[in-house]
């Protein structure tokens, strides 16, 4: 999808349909042309309404303000009322929210790319978008001037980052038979070729090197052997290190401790965290942003089988800690206990951040579609809630604390893959996380439970059926925000 900005009013832009975005119900404003057919057609302008003229060739899509929020969604609508149809392009005005703040044609873009997203795979025949081209008119809703330059670059970040989401969404929803450990790292190391970042991909032999022993039992009995990939973006004169982890469970059968049925049919989403963190790498190499950024993914495929690990198995993780396994679908953790010390053993780093489809807990506790933020350090989870609040996700912070700790004691060795209550699961998770960060980075650390967002099975927001990419765009404005921070 191509973008083009013009000084142009949109009266004289060239495009099949325009976009007409009402705010706040004002159907008074300069730019709604058709305000007594629109209240013949019963449209109020509620948020995400939307009233298509097929013979004015205008799109009539409602929004609540010109918050960055409401206008993502609102372009997310409208070019998805639009596929399917004829209309190959489109143009539209500038909605900004202050005369100094960009971030809502930011959304804007955003939005029309997000929304336009569908995967498609598998099916016979497809419903593509057709729309190609969006022309963005600087003629601004409430008169407010815009540099074309600052505009430009804006469009761009917008691109760059909606475009790595789309990416994302693409590794998640690819089917656990066409996406397993190997195919994932090839992922990567395609994307890296293209990006411009350094690959390197962890295979068994190296991993029984490194000692990743829980990493590997949880791999144990599928067919497809596990990877640890590790992608870097090392610019010249950095301003900080930043690394990042991800689960990247391919498939999740709950290993002996069988998920039900109805339990497995998504489990493909499993993978969300570690191929939010590929997502992430190719936007900020994209972005070419001064900040050295380390992505690791630790790709693994839980089965069932003759040599699955066991319940009642002790594992030895790589920073020599013992952990007696009381369910093996309680994975993902030892996946990135192992994925958590070779990160940082490779890389010392001033912040250390992990994306995880980890807790069912997490769902139950926030819902569907906000991320549960957890870690030793409240300024780092108020960096990653508030870098969340300003990219469009939803993110909110779960304090740790002593009791709770206490359930995932072992009786028989250093601490127990499950806790010994059902509540509080997201919390003991990240708690159980806690024991493999090391002193330098235990106040540098932040665990990310997308389990809710990550993959949700009905259309919501800018977001289709089926994975979202969540995690990425939080984790572009947060890097993207330590630039500015290190600037000033």
């Amino acid at each position: 999808m191509n973008f083009e900005l013009t000084q142009l009013p949109v009266a004289d832009i060239q495009g099949d349909i325009e976009v007409i975005i009402v705010i706040d119900k004002n159907t008074d404003h300069v730019f709604v042309q058709d305000k007594k057919l629109l209240k013949k057609a019963g449209f109020e302008g509620g948020q995400d309404e939307t009233c298509l003229f097929i013979s004015k060739n205008r799109l009539y899509v409602g929004a609540d303000s010109t918050l960055s929020k409401d206008i993502r969604t609102a372009a997310a609508n409208a070019i998805k009322t639009l596929k399917g149809k004829g209309y190959k392009s489109i143009k539209v005005a500038t909605y900004l929210n202050s005369n100094k703040c960009t971030n809502s044609l930011r959304a804007m873009v955003e939005g029309f790319i997000l929304g336009a997203y569908s995967f498609e795979k598998y099916k016979t025949k497809k419903n593509e978008n057709k729309i190609k081209q969006i022309t963005v008119s600087l003629d601004e809703y409430n008169g407010y001037k815009i540099n074309i330059e600052k505009a430009s670059l804006v469009v761009h970040k917008a691109q760059i980052t909606a475009d790595a989401t789309n990416f994302t969404r693409d590794i998640v929803n690819t089917t656990p038979d066409d996406c397993y450990p190997d195919v994932m790292a090839d992922i990567a190391q395609d994307m890296a070729n293209e990006s411009g970042l350094k690959c390197h991909v962890l295979k068994p032999k190296e991993l029984r090197k490194e000692k990743m022993e829980t990493l590997l039992a949880v791999a144990r009995a599928s067919r497809h052997k596990p990877r640890v990939i590790h992608l870097a973006h090392k610019p010249k004169d950095a301003k900080c290190v930043v690394t990042l982890v991800g689960k990247g469970l391919t498939y999740d059968s709950g290993g002996l401790s069988l998920k039900p049925a109805d339990f497995m049919v998504t489990m493909k989403s499993d993978k969300s965290g570690g191929s939010a963190v590929i997502g992430i790498m190719k936007a900020v190499a994209e972005m070419n942003l001064p900040v050295e950024v380390h992505g690791f993914v630790g790709a693994v495929e839980n089965m069932i089988g003759g040599d699955a690990y066991k319940p009642d198995d002790v594992l030895v993780a790589k920073n020599g800690k013992t952990i007696e396994v009381r369910n093996t679908d309680a994975e993902g953790r030892l996946v990135l206990a192992d994925t958590l010390c070779y990160a940082q053993q490779e890389v010392k780093a001033d912040y250390l951040f992990d994306f995880a489809t980890l807790t069912g807990a997490c769902v139950v506790g926030v819902g569907n579609y906000t991320s549960g933020v957890m870690g030793n350090n409240d300024a780092m989870k108020s960096l990653v809630v508030d870098a969340a609040k300003r990219s469009g996700e939803l993110a909110t912070a779960l304090d740790f604390n002593s009791y709770l700790k206490k359930t995932i004691k072992s009786e028989i060795a250093d601490v127990c893959n499950i806790s010994n209550t059902r509540y509080g699961g997201a919390i003991t998770a990240a708690q159980f996380l806690s024991e493999f960060i090391d002193e330098e980075h235990a106040e540098k650390w932040a665990h990310i439970d997308i389990a809710g967002p990550a993959f949700v099975e009905h259309a919501w927001g800018e977001n289709p059926f089926g994975a979202s990419g969540a995690g990425v765009r939080m984790m572009v404005k947060l890097i993207e925000n330590l630039v500015e921070t290190e600037e000033k």
